[in-house]
């Protein structure tokens, strides 16, 4: 709840295994919340509960006194090679954006120990930062850190335990629209090593009982391409636990004038997943409840609702997956270097899907 520092903004929780902080016992290791007290000035507190359910703001915040009044949203990590907490903290300084890094043994107490303003005086990351190593392509002897802002453009370097070197300047995340302020869960439990993302939804809800929504989860990667290592986004693999009836068709050659293939389905929640080799085809077209989905083979190019990207074939394949639900869309092509989340309000009444291929012939 709002106290004497301000209202509460979004921050970052962790668990202290190891109870650096004292709040816990070594049996019983506490949750500890790190979040930004809007106030005037604008400081960082922290918070803690043994339970998961009643939760004690720290007597002694806040932890870390107000640098600008445009500091906000510490995501905080465990480093284990130096054996201290890190937290990246947005802060607007002299009309920059920055993202400053700063140690802690116990989680009260904070050090400054980098200030990451990007390479060659790019604009930088913005709000809600989240940092975090990924293997590339897999490879746990291999890794890279990732340091992502509130629309998901996302910078990949190394990491010391106190200075991210940024290799490149910021890479485009998502590519769609009304996705923010993403954060990522880990270590849940400790032996999985997936890093899941889950982002704000920005769906008009009018008339329900809550604001907006969630996208659905979001398992990253970092892949090797001609260009570096990029970050993937895909559909965390439980999700294929909600599935309740599954229709398959056989490889087929669509021409135009065919028949849509998917005339006989009555769809609301979908999920579709296809593999398209475009051929001579100009265009192939998914309709889905009157979103268009438009795959442009001369331009190499994917528009979903308008929302354009450039998409890579694979092996001379369009990869396509396709989550529908009634607050929008998501979309991941040549899985998942392409992202495109697009937030609408379905027609509950149309729930039809159309693929057609135009000017030339396609294999499905």
């Amino acid at each position: 709840m709002p106290d004497s520092m301000g209202p509460m903004f979004s921050g970052s929780a962790v668990v202290d295994w190891n109870n650096t902080s004292g709040f816990g016992t070594p049996t019983q290791p506490p949750l500890v919340l790190i979040y930004t007290a809007a106030g005037n000035p604008t400081v960082q507190g922290i918070a803690y509960s043994t339970d998961g359910r009643t939760f004690t703001k720290y007597s002694g915040n806040p932890v870390l006194k107000q640098i600008t009044g445009g500091n906000r949203d510490p995501k905080v990590i465990w480093h284990e090679p130096t054996q201290k907490w890190v937290m990246v903290l947005y802060v607007e300084l002299q009309g920059k954006h920055t993202i400053h890094f700063f140690t802690s043994p116990n989680l009260r107490d904070w050090t400054l120990a980098s200030v990451t303003e990007g390479i060659a005086g790019t604009a930088y990351l913005f709000e809600c930062p989240d940092f975090f190593e990924l293997p590339i392509d897999g490879d746990a002897t291999n890794q890279k850190w990732v340091l992502l802002g509130a629309n998901s453009e996302y910078a990949v370097g190394t990491f010391d335990g106190m200075k991210f070197t940024p290799e490149q300047s910021k890479l485009p995340g998502h590519r769609g629209r009304g996705f923010y302020a993403p954060q990522t869960f880990s270590d849940i439990p400790k032996s999985d090593k997936r890093r899941i993302q889950i982002g704000w939804f920005q769906t008009e809800t009018r008339g329900m009982s809550f604001n907006q929504s969630m996208t659905i989860p979001l398992e990253l990667k970092l892949v090797s391409t001609d260009d570096g290592p990029r970050m993937t986004f895909t559909p965390s693999e439980q999700l294929e636990a909600l599935r309740t009836k599954t229709a398959t068709f056989e490889a087929m050659v669509l021409k135009p004038g065919d028949r849509n293939p998917l005339d006989d389905l009555e769809l609301e929640l979908l999920d579709i997943r296809t593999e398209i080799e475009p051929g001579s085809a100009s265009e192939i077209v998914f309709n889905v409840r009157d979103v268009m989905i438009i795959y442009e083979t001369a331009k190499r190019e994917i528009s979903v609702d308008g929302q354009r990207a450039a998409v890579p074939l694979l092996e001379g394949k369009l990869r396509l997956t396709i989550y529908g639900d009634r607050t929008g869309l998501e979309v991941f092509v040549s899985d998942g270097l392409c992202y495109l989340p697009i937030t609408l309000n379905t027609n509950p009444e149309n729930r039809k899907v159309f693929l057609e291929s135009r000017w030339g012939a396609t294999r499905v």
